[in-house]
């Protein structure tokens, strides 16, 4: 593993921790509090990132990448279906 690829996956572990929360608060209070074009563009930012990653060979950076890609998709699927 090259140090580029820890402190890529730091900065995005922290990036990621911070929606955590946002996630848990929109289950609990059923509502969809990000909005469409917010969560569709991330989502597919960060997928993007995460393909550009794998053909880097930074294979930690890209599961991370993933990971974020998927909570951005949680808030996408929570505003859809908590309207």
């Amino acid at each position: 593993m090259v140090w580029q690829d820890i402190v890529i996956s730091l900065t995005i572990i922290l990036a990621g921790y911070a929606l955590i929360p946002q996630v848990i608060h929109g289950f609990k209070v059923r509502k969809g509090l990000i909005t469409y074009q917010t969560s569709i563009m991330y989502m597919i930012a960060i997928y993007t990132a995460a393909i550009v990653f794998i053909t880097l060979k930074l294979y930690f950076s890209a599961t991370m990448n993933f990971i974020i890609g998927t909570l951005w998709l949680v808030l996408l699927i929570q505003k859809i279906v908590y309207k």
